[in-house]
């Protein structure tokens, strides 16, 4: 094989490589994010009330709960509220969306009554085996 055959056929892998990773590559998506909430029920059947309003505004914005009252262990500081609940949305904005709507702050005195609560967002990482502490 001549030299510039040679130089040619490596230039052209390299070309289909360059292009194969640019079509294979999917445009970053932001990252997933989370509405965490500690509750304290006061009221069970008010509280009721609030989570059967909640649970299908909850779902028509895309959020799937990742933990919803379960047993939780305190390690560290002050002890956890009787109810932790972690419901995933697909980035910041959607559970901004969510939280700020209509449909959600007309039911949210419902919670406010029946319960002592917290809620916050977290923004979770784009690329979780990728991050580093």
């Amino acid at each position: 094989m001549n030299r510039s055959t040679f130089v040619a056929l490596i230039a052209g892998v390299a070309l289909s490589a360059c292009a194969a990773s640019a079509f294979s590559e999917n445009p970053a998506s932001p990252p997933k994010a989370y509405v965490v909430a500690e509750v304290d029920v006061k009221d069970l059947e008010a509280y009721r009330e609030y989570v059967a309003a909640a649970f299908p505004v909850i779902q028509k914005y895309g959020g799937r709960f990742l933990t919803r009252g379960g047993t939780t262990v305190a390690v560290e500081g002050r002890p956890p509220a009787q109810r932790v609940m972690i419901i995933e949305f697909s980035s910041l904005e959607q559970a901004k969306t969510f939280e700020y709507s209509k449909e959600y702050t007309d039911i949210a005195p419902l919670r406010q009554k029946s319960s002592d609560s917290r809620l916050f967002l977290v923004e979770g990482v784009a690329d979780v085996a990728a991050s580093t502490p």
